[in-house]
């Protein structure tokens, strides 16, 4: 049924995404998909990483750690945005479409008022593709 996950990752907060990466690699076994783990950065040095390369570099070791963990086929794909705060969903979107993933698992929030002015980046992503988005909410 899935061929390709993608898991969009931010690496500040990679210690509360567990439930949301266990989903993916048990989806990933379930259909014999690989699940391509996904980070946006900016090209200025942040609290995550100083350089581009850094980032991508501690993204693939994740992706790394998640296969070797759950057993499945994994890879890493860091994006590059002058602006995340602001181009989040859009580079989410575009990264999607470029990997021809035809599944998201995204870890979400539990809802709240601010969803009213602010939609969360899952909800974005699955009005905006043509493919499965599973949010994945904490326990």
């Amino acid at each position: 049924m899935f061929k390709h996950i993608m898991m969009p990752v931010d690496l500040a907060h990679a210690d509360k995404l567990d439930r949301a990466m266990t989903v993916a690699a048990d989806q990933a076994k379930h259909y014999g998909a690989k699940v391509t783990y996904v980070g946006v950065t900016a090209a200025t040095p942040g609290s995550v990483a100083r350089t581009p390369e850094e980032y991508a570099d501690k993204l693939a070791k994740l992706a790394a750690a998640q296969s070797e963990l759950h057993g499945h086929q994994a890879e890493s794909h860091a994006v590059v945005s002058h602006d995340p705060a602001a181009d989040l969903d859009d580079k989410l979107i575009e990264t999607r479409k470029a990997l021809g993933a035809d599944l998201v698992v995204m870890a979400t929030h539990l809802p709240n008022m601010a969803d009213m002015f602010l939609p969360g980046h899952g909800g974005e992503l699955a009005r905006h593709s043509q493919v499965s988005v599973f949010l994945v909410r904490p326990a």
